[in-house]
């Protein structure tokens, strides 16, 4: 799975020709979302086939600015807390955790700077439950 980042302009129908285009190329959003940060519209949606999701985004003419690796991780969603203890772990490591979504199968998404440190983060996780 990729996390495609994503710049659309803020207006009406701009996040429906992004999921008609994805779409009409076969590509399914397995997670993200949408935001609008000081007048522009900025998506991260998570995609299993990142090549035809960027052919698909050149050709309706969406600006794509990054194609990113991403940590897939699943919290207990019965012990609060869990959100707070993985970040605080990131951060003990020096990771910087910039984008966190959850995918359509409740489990946690993450972008990070430093994708081998956060990834002996996400194992160790792992191993500990």
């Amino acid at each position: 799975m990729k996390d495609l980042s994503i710049r659309l302009p803020h207006r009406p129908g701009a996040l429906a020709e992004l999921g008609e285009a994805l779409g009409s190329a076969g590509v399914s959003i397995e997670g993200g979302g949408a935001f609008a940060v000081d007048g522009t519209g900025v998506a991260h949606f998570l995609v299993a086939d990142a090549a035809a999701a960027r052919q698909a985004l050149d050709s309706a003419g969406i600006t794509l600015l990054a194609v990113h690796e991403v940590l897939v991780q699943r919290l207990d969603q019965e012990t609060p807390g869990q959100l707070g203890a993985i970040c605080r772990r990131m951060a003990e490591a020096g990771v910087n955790i910039e984008v966190l979504y959850t995918d359509h199968a409740n489990q946690l998404i993450l972008v990070v700077d430093d994708l081998e440190r956060g990834r002996r983060v996400s194992e160790a996780w792992q191993r500990k439950r």
